[in-house]
Order: C-alpha cells, then sequence, then structure tokens
C-alpha cells in the first residue's frame, strides 16, 4: 500500500524558511502529480503548490514568490521549500500524489510561525 509521509515542519520565526519533505513509499509511475497542501484552524484546505508532467508548476497568489515546490523522481521525494515565512502561512501541510486516478495522502506536517 502506497504511503506518503512528510517530514520538515516545525516552528519558525517569521521571515524564516522551512523545507517540507514528501517521501512516497510502495509508489512507482512514470508520471504523477504532486501537490502540497495547507489547512488552518477554522479553515478549508487548500492548495498551496502543485507539480504537474513536464514539471510544471503552479501555486496559490498568497505563496508565489516565497514557496517552491520540486521533486526528485528517482525518490518520488515531493519538496516545498518555504522562505519568508509569515504568520498566516500557520497551517498543517499535507503532501499529495496522484496517479492512474488514484490519490494518496500524507498524515500532515505543522507548520507553525510565531515571533
Amino acid at each position: 500500500q502506497v504511503q506518503l509521509v512528510e517530514s520538515g515542519g516545525g516552528l519558525v520565526q517569521p521571515g524564516g524558511s522551512l523545507r517540507l519533505s514528501c517521501v512516497a513509499s510502495k509508489f512507482s509511475a512514470d508520471t504523477y502529480y504532486a501537490a502540497w497542501h495547507r489547512q488552518a484552524p477554522g479553515k478549508q484546505r487548500e492548495v498551496v503548490a502543485e507539480i504537474h508532467s513536464y514539471d510544471y508548476t503552479k501555486y496559490t497568489d498568497s505563496v508565489k514568490g516565497r514557496f517552491t515546490i520540486s521533486r526528485d523522481n528517482a525518490k518520488y521525494t515531493v519538496y516545498l521549500q518555504m522562505t519568508n515565512l509569515k504568520v498566516e502561512d500557520t497551517a498543517v501541510y499535507y503532501c499529495h500524489f496522484r496517479s492512474r486516478g488514484e490519490d494518496y495522502w500524507g498524515q500532515g506536517t505543522q507548520v507553525t510561525v510565531s515571533s
């Protein structure tokens, strides 16, 4: 069974940086879609960054210029580099893979931005 495991979350001050990682185990695909979502307390889950086939990327407006999604296909690992973090980036971040019509989700990692 495919499992996604996120890591890299934590507590950081405003203006700081974090890099999230998501490793997919028992997963194999020539092409796949991957994304990072986040959910803040009392809010709906939102897509933060996506990476499509041929590494086309897309970001929600609030993180453009600050977050970068990337992947290592040999390791089935997706990253989210987050810079200039703001208090409003505080949320649980989830990674998401999609391949052959199947969706897979990680358990989430907490990111807290606070002084």
